[in-house]
């Protein structure tokens, strides 16, 4: 059986509170690690009041110190965001608290708008083109590189795993050049996906890390005791899909049954696109739609999202997902 993780951004209810979202990721990772998941991921965004991971690792101290055995991880720090030392430090601590647990999924997008780069002081167009290097100068701060001007504690020597994450073709090139497991997000940008992994496999060079290419790539999935169920569960995440492409979003709503089609025509087509990474059903058609995925992709490992507004139906989805798949 293909290994599965989970995609959690920490989603805050309307009518709830961050701090209910932040017992419910804990709540999920429990339930993961139950289930038997691999890594239980959690994702930087600012400035949106639905999603409450921005301080990710602290959120991953969270759940680290609510589970036992599952992998913990950041999918991902947007890196361009922050100084390569202070995430060496941070995720240096991690591996401390929770040794031989923690991933470091690295992208280099913003995670918001672009009025987050005032924000933070950053200038982040010049960030980003730095991020190659960024990473390069993390890996040696995890290394304890002796050219480096500081060593970090903590940070030096903590075995953290790195990944590369990408939406594009850039990550699959810089994943492959620095010999380093490559995800992608095909949840929310599925159109690049065929391209980017091909890319990846083509142009890979071993690494004391790597010895071969390593992917995996990210799938909505929401399951439940049958497909209408499943659907109508969804329509929480189809209304946020829908209010951050119109630049309303806002914190995760009930379900509505017949939201989908209630909608004009260009929004049904706009989720119809997303639903290319996706299965929704019962059992059976979530184990149909996985498997179909593995077949196009040849993905060594799955990550799955989908928030739902009620937390036990996303752990009862958890759940029967692996047991679908086995």
């Amino acid at each position: 059986m293909i290994p599965l993780s989970v995609l959690d951004l920490v989603p805050v209810r309307e009518g709830g509170t961050v701090s209910a979202a932040m017992a419910d990721a804990a709540d999920a990772a429990r339930a993961a690690e139950d289930a038997g998941y691999r890594r239980f991921w959690v994702a930087e965004h600012h400035g949106v009041e639905g999603i409450a991971g921005g301080a990710t690792s602290v959120v991953l101290a969270s759940i680290g110190n609510a589970t036992k055995t599952i992998r913990i991880g950041a999918g991902g720090i947007m890196l361009p965001n922050h100084s390569p030392f202070a995430i060496a430090e941070q995720f240096g601590t991690l591996d401390a608290l929770f040794p031989g647990r923690v991933d470091l999924g690295l992208g280099r997008a913003p995670g918001a708008d672009p009025r987050i780069g005032p924000v933070l002081r950053k200038d982040l167009r010049a960030a980003a083109e730095r991020f190659p290097e960024d990473v390069v100068e993390l890996t040696a701060l995890f290394a304890g590189d002796s050219r480096l001007p500081l060593q970090a504690t903590p940070g030096k020597g903590a075995a953290v795993q790195l990944w590369i994450l990408g939406s594009s073709l850039f990550g699959a090139q810089l994943a492959a050049a620095l010999g380093l497991p490559f995800a992608f997000a095909s949840h929310f940008a599925p159109d690049h996906l065929d391209a980017a992994l091909r890319l990846y496999r083509e142009r890979f060079r071993p690494s004391e890390t790597l010895d071969r290419p390593h992917v995996m790539a990210a799938m909505t999935v929401i399951a439940a005791d049958d497909d209408a169920e499943a659907h109508y569960l969804a329509s929480s995440l189809d209304q946020s899909f829908v209010a951050l492409r119109t630049g309303s979003p806002g914190r995760l709503k009930p379900p509505i049954a017949g939201y989908r089609e209630s909608l004009p025509e260009s929004a049904r087509a706009m989720l119809e696109h997303m639903r290319q990474a996706s299965a929704v059903g019962g059992s059976k058609t979530v184990r149909a739609g996985i498997e179909r995925f593995v077949e196009r992709t040849g993905a060594d490992e799955l990550i799955v999202a989908g928030a739902t507004y009620d937390p036990a139906a996303r752990r009862r989805s958890l759940a029967l997902t692996m047991e679908a798949m086995r």
